[in-house]
């Protein structure tokens, strides 16, 4: 188990959320954020523990490392981390949504966020992707949140780690296979976003039916 977790871009909705949680679930957190004042006072903010320093700054501290930030900066994010991320654990989170047409799915050339990701870090960083379909104002408030978590990866332990975190905050983590998988969540979340306006939903989520037995 990872003993120190960096949540890049960790200033956002989603980032602080997730922080937030793991801090109050016991888990040693730094945010990061593009500078160290914002990321100390979003983390004086929220409590529990947490510490802010800049986005590499957190990476480089840290074990495992989740980045949070807008499909628009992922890029730019992660090439800032790559020299930090080394045979870590390194869970992303972007969605390619393009403003204005959010609630149409429009996946990159790579094939997924994921994907590109994962030629951006190469092959040295143990990549997961996941949190993709989960509204982050529900993650916000001390509230059960009625969303099973996806998580993607190519290497399973990886993959059981990031599922672990996903159920120490209160959800349900579900290993849902390898990295190329990950393009059926983020497509999944425009999807949500249309099902949200169209019915008025507050934050729909995803809920896998069935009876799920002990991994091996």
């Amino acid at each position: 188990m990872s003993s120190k977790i960096a949540v890049i871009g960790g200033t956002g909705n989603l980032g602080s959320a997730l922080a937030w949680r793991l801090a109050r679930a016991g888990r040693d957190v730094i945010i990061g954020s593009r500078t160290a004042d914002s990321a100390a006072e979003k983390a004086a903010e929220l409590g529990h523990g947490l510490t802010g320093m800049t986005n590499a700054d957190a990476a480089a501290a840290a074990d495992l490392v989740i980045v949070t930030v807008p499909f628009g900066a992922q890029a730019a994010t992660l090439e800032d981390i790559k020299p930090h991320v080394t045979g870590k654990i390194v869970v992303d989170t972007s969605v390619p949504l393009v403003p204005p047409k959010v609630m149409r799915v429009q996946l990159p050339p790579e094939g997924s966020a994921a994907a590109k990701a994962a030629a951006i870090l190469g092959e040295d960083v143990r990549l997961v992707s996941g949190f993709h379909n989960v509204a982050a104002h529900k993650l916000a408030q001390d509230v059960d949140v009625e969303c099973d978590i996806l998580i993607f990866g190519d290497e399973k332990a990886a993959r059981t780690e990031v599922v672990a975190l996903a159920d120490a905050i209160g959800l349900r983590g579900i290993h849902a296979g390898a990295l190329v998988n990950s393009a059926a969540a983020e497509a999944m979340t425009s999807l949500l976003i249309f099902i949200n306006k169209f019915y008025q939903v507050d934050g729909a989520g995803v809920k896998i039916t069935g009876e799920f037995g002990p991994v091996d």
